[in-house]
């Protein structure tokens, strides 16, 4: 899962889909990234952090990380949740299978939708996110039983 910063969207995205997947007992590494490095080490954000619980998942010991191309080898799926970041990480992309690797993280080619500057978006962005992560748990599940 991918976002601007690693601490907003693309940590509710990454905690989202590693409880789901654990709760159906599937084995697969599960990780978020930023395409800025602005805040590498760092924790989600504390408004992400508190939503997340009021859902019931807990991303408080998740740490910001930078997305590299070498991710693009490492991971099967990359998920990025808008255009931008779509961009930023098909520029690091060096061949066709990298390429097909990369998608937005929500169908119908939309955004999701970047909560930083707005504390009342983080509970809609949340519900967006939590809805789209069950489907795509599913639809992972059959793409690859």
């Amino acid at each position: 899962m991918v976002c601007l910063g690693n601490i907003c969207r693309s940590p509710l995205a990454e905690g989202i889909v590693r409880q789901i997947a654990a709760d159906h007992q599937l084995d697969w590494e599960i990780a978020s990234a930023g395409t800025g490095d602005w805040h590498v080490g760092q924790p989600a954000d504390r408004r992400s952090i508190a939503v997340a619980k009021s859902y019931g998942y807990d991303i408080s010991r998740q740490r910001a990380r930078h997305f590299d191309s070498s991710m693009l080898d490492e991971y099967d799926q990359i998920l990025v949740m808008d255009k931008n970041n779509l961009r930023d990480v098909l520029t690091l992309a060096k061949n066709d299978e990298q390429r097909r690797k990369v998608s937005l993280f929500l169908t119908e080619n939309m955004d999701v939708t970047d909560p930083y500057y707005d504390d009342q978006l983080f509970d809609p962005v949340f519900l967006t996110i939590e809805e789209r992560a069950k489907n795509l748990v599913k639809e992972l599940m059959a793409k690859f039983s």
